[in-house]
């Protein structure tokens, strides 16, 4: 059997572990359960569809994607998306009412991971 290495994308590599710095800096687990989330093999990894975000999140809401968030559906709600890649359509969609942000910015924005709906 083969030993798993983990993900080949540097940037990929270079935001788990700047995760796991942050989750042992501010002692948030938020940031660890995400780390381990995109650690996962990429077919195992989340995706979301626009219509399943708007269901589950509240206004002035932050939604956190672990994963691709994919553009079925549309938003009603002004909420700011924070996702590991988007779809081209689904980041426009996002744009046009709510914010629409990676990752590596949430984790600059908010440190202390407060008022953040992991999705997915």
């Amino acid at each position: 059997m083969v030993k798993r290495t983990g993900p080949s994308t540097l940037e990929l590599r270079d935001l788990i572990t700047d995760l796991n710095k942050l989750a042992s800096k501010q002692k948030v687990n938020l940031w660890k359960r995400i780390a381990e989330d995109l650690n996962k093999p990429t077919r195992t990894r989340r995706e979301v569809n626009l219509y399943k975000i708007n269901k589950y999140t509240k206004n002035n809401e932050i939604a956190l994607i672990p994963g691709k968030v994919l553009s079925i559906g549309n938003l009603d709600k002004k909420i700011t998306v924070a996702a590991y890649k988007f779809s081209n359509e689904a980041r426009e969609k996002i744009n046009k009412i709510g914010k629409a942000i990676s990752i590596k910015e949430l984790m600059r924005e908010n440190p202390e991971g407060k008022k953040v709906r992991i999705l997915g």
